[in-house]
């Protein structure tokens, strides 16, 4: 299971789809950080599960970056 946490490919695929859907006009999870950083004004829990859910792609992504450069770094 952690393989899958540490796989480059598969979390790239995960951002590109889970991540960014749906597409158009814009990828829904820019749209919930714009709700958010305007003041979150009418923002409901499933809101907040919702931006969760199509950001944690993006988390774990920072986290290979991290763990890349901080072998790098040792």
């Amino acid at each position: 299971m952690t393989k899958l946490y540490n796989d480059w490919r598969i979390i790239i695929l995960l951002c590109l789809t889970l991540g960014l859907a749906p597409f158009f006009p814009e990828p829904h999870i820019i749209g919930k950080l714009r709700w958010i950083a305007g003041g979150a004004k009418g923002m409901q829990v499933q809101d907040y599960f919702d931006t969760l859910m199509h950001g944690f792609p993006f988390v774990l992504l920072i986290r290979l970056i991290y763990l890349k450069i901080k072998k790098n770094a040792a």
